[in-house]
């Protein structure tokens, strides 16, 4: 298995909406990328490990795929719309990682 970790880095001037990307942006990603996408988890940075500092990223979404070629199958035709979105929520360009998935 794989996660997509896609993260808005925060920052002094960071904008980004949690309600509308709860409610409004993840919905429609679950949607439009249907059944590959295994399972999704929202992380919202409250917390540094410097006392009273700032989260690094206000938020990351971990969306977990069996291989990246069902990520890329399902995500890639519907990339334009999700990135037309983030207006709707935040000024700030996520970064995205993808990383093999380990449990133990």
């Amino acid at each position: 298995m794989i996660k997509v970790s896609v993260m808005y880095p925060n920052r002094k001037d960071v904008q980004f909406d949690t309600t509308y990307y709860q409610n409004k942006h993840l919905p429609m990603v679950i949607k439009l990328v249907g059944s590959a996408l295994k399972r999704i988890e929202l992380d919202l940075g409250i917390a540094s490990k410097v006392p009273n500092a700032s989260a690094p990223y206000i938020a990351i979404a971990h969306l977990v795929f069996d291989d990246i070629t069902s990520f890329q199958e399902a995500f890639g035709p519907h990339a334009a719309t999700f990135a037309a979105d983030v207006k709707n929520y935040s000024n700030v360009q996520a970064e995205l990682q993808i990383s093999e998935l380990i449990q133990f």
